[in-house]
């Protein structure tokens, strides 16, 4: 089978494709299905050089490029390609072009396929936000406060809407704040919640824009990954008609995050971190909704991170080049 994975070279790509290729076949409705190619579509090619792997550089905005990507052997599709919502803020015509046209594009192009692919779309608990009950299950009606999440539920509906066409199967998954990002920063308004444990364990000093207390709903890129593969291996009956589900993660502040940090990578790394109030972030973080009820994820199967010290845990293991301090790993 042929998978293609939108937003391939991005972090949580390139650990998607390389827990593919580990697998060597992609579950699907109970049935082992061998990998024959991934094409990995991003706007620069991805790092991985793998036989089975293509890399294809484009705009997700381009209609003709995303249309070549869609074939008659492409099985299962993985849509992570999208502009992070401190960009999406800032530039509101690129945001509106790669989270919704680019979406647009794509589903069009698995219209088009004849074939009714299976389709994931990675969407954001961003969809969540203003004044919301002090738990969000996945009854509570979405109220984005940013454009990136008006992007994403729109992308939202679009899949809901393809898939009661019957043009795909398709399935959106919320996904929590993701915690610890590697590599150089990005333009997320939560890019802090990353960079206050990746820094710091660098030896950089790093930014705290947000109050201590400020609560976030987190997951690990590990756990991420796997909750993605789980919801293109579950079978269309376990969806039913609501296509879109609240991912499980964890209820952390960034002082429970700071104690981790402290716990793995010492002191040293602690007093690496300032704390520099920014309103415009705050205001951003604070409409965003902390707490979930995702017992419907939970009885499909879905499953979090333990704790916050996992978390950091896996980040010191996975990525030991970019920990300059010293750091516990077991």
């Amino acid at each position: 089978m042929e998978i293609l994975i939108t937003g391939g070279a991005g972090f949580l790509g390139q650990q998607l494709i390389r827990a593919l290729l580990d697998r060597g076949a992609l579950e699907m409705d109970g049935v082992q299905h061998p990998i024959s190619r991934i094409v990995c579509f991003d706007q620069v090619e991805g790092v991985l050089v793998e036989p089975r792997v293509a890399n294809v550089a484009g705009s997700i905005a381009d209609p003709a490029t995303v249309s070549s990507l869609v074939g008659r052997d492409t099985r299962a599709v993985i849509h992570l390609a999208a502009v992070v919502s401190g960009t999406a803020e800032a530039d509101f015509d690129l945001g509106m072009r790669v989270n919704l046209d680019g979406t647009r594009h794509l589903l069009d192009a698995c219209r088009a396929a004849g074939t009714r692919p299976r389709v994931l779309f990675s969407s954001s608990i961003a969809v969540f936000g203003g004044d919301l009950p002090a738990v969000v299950t996945d009854a509570t009606t979405p109220t984005p406060q940013g454009s990136y999440g008006v992007q994403k539920l729109i992308g939202e509906l679009l899949v809901q809407d393809f898939n009661r066409k019957g043009f795909i199967d398709g399935r959106s998954v919320r996904v929590p704040t993701v915690v610890v990002r590697p590599g150089a920063p990005n333009g997320a308004a939560s890019g802090f919640a990353s960079g206050i444990i990746r820094e710091p364990l660098a030896g950089v000093e790093a930014i705290l824009p947000v109050e201590p207390d400020t609560e976030m709903w987190l997951a690990s890129p590990r756990a991420v990954v796997r909750m993605f593969l789980h919801a293109l291996a579950l079978p269309e009956s376990a969806w039913g008609w609501h296509r879109s589900l609240n991912l499980p993660g964890l209820v952390a502040s960034m002082r429970d995050e700071i104690a981790a940090l402290g716990k793995l990578g010492g002191q040293a790394a602690v007093e690496l971190i300032r704390e520099q109030p920014d309103e415009q972030v705050r205001r951003l973080v604070r409409s965003w909704a902390a707490r979930f009820d995702t017992s419907r994820a939970r009885a499909m199967g879905f499953t979090a991170d333990a704790d916050v010290e996992s978390i950091v845990r896996a980040y010191i293991e996975d990525n030991p080049g970019a920990v300059r301090v010293g750091a516990t790993r077991h």
